[in-house]
């Protein structure tokens, strides 16, 4: 796994794992409202453009980065994801109690759709050839209600994700559930949720937040799916400052 850092190594340690499909642009905005009071690392997950290595499962994916977390041995502050890399956030906090002092997941699910499963592989197959289209990708990029100025970086990335890859995550994505030892992180924990989101995200968040009970729950006004951390990331700078203040 290969890492974006912004910040000085000497400043508390952020990590923003970013949604599937996308890449460590996910947050670049926001590490730079960051920058000056944290050191932030972005990790490209595995299967993405930039990786070094194909996706094989959301457990693995939480395996390697805690591994990358002990390396270094610092103290890790907040620890936030989008979607799919807000379910490997959930996977972390899962697997060690103590990882990071706060959390903040964004728009994941944790309940699996064994349907949609079975259809993704066909799904992807049979339209994995026009993801070089450049109007098939703008409406793919349109569809994620991602502000225009990521475009170029979405369609440059797009086209870098090897089907296999793509398969992979999105299988991963569609079957994570939610492990039983959640309830025992030690971290503070923020969920966000848009209220424009589908059902089953918003069921999500609350399974969450009942089983950490501790936790915060945040429906976002008039937002739909990943717009918080990727279309307002003053906001969302603003929420990680209010978080690791305690506030």
């Amino acid at each position: 796994m290969k890492y974006k850092e912004y910040g000085s190594k000497d400043k508390p340690l952020i990590l923003l794992l970013h949604g599937g499909g996308l890449s460590w642009w996910n947050y670049k905005e926001v590490a730079e409202f960051l920058k000056n009071d944290y050191h932030i690392i972005l990790p490209i997950l595995d299967g993405h453009a930039g990786s070094d290595y194909p996706f094989t499962t959301i457990e693995n994916n939480a395996m390697e980065i805690l591994s990358f977390l002990d390396g270094i041995n610092k103290e890790v502050l907040l620890i936030g994801g989008l979607s799919l890399g807000g379910q490997i956030v959930v996977e972390m906090l899962s697997k060690r109690k103590d990882i990071c002092k706060y959390a903040l997941i964004e728009s994941a699910s944790v309940l699996p759709s064994p349907l949609i499963n079975a259809c993704i592989s066909l799904a992807i197959n049979s339209t994995y050839g026009l993801i070089q289209n450049r109007y098939f990708s703008k409406l793919q990029f349109h569809s994620l209600h991602i502000k225009k100025e990521f475009f170029e970086d979405y369609y440059r990335d797009t086209c870098l994700i090897q089907k296999e890859d793509m398969i992979a995550f999105l299988k991963g994505n569609t079957i994570f559930k939610l492990k039983n030892s959640f309830k025992e992180s030690l971290a503070k924990i923020c969920i966000y949720v848009g209220e424009k989101e589908i059902g089953k995200i918003k069921q999500s968040a609350e399974i969450m937040h009942r089983m950490h009970p501790s936790s915060q729950l945040n429906y976002l006004p008039n937002l739909k799916h990943g717009e918080f951390s990727i279309n307002y990331p003053e906001q969302y700078a603003d929420a990680i400052y209010r978080i690791t203040r305690g506030e």
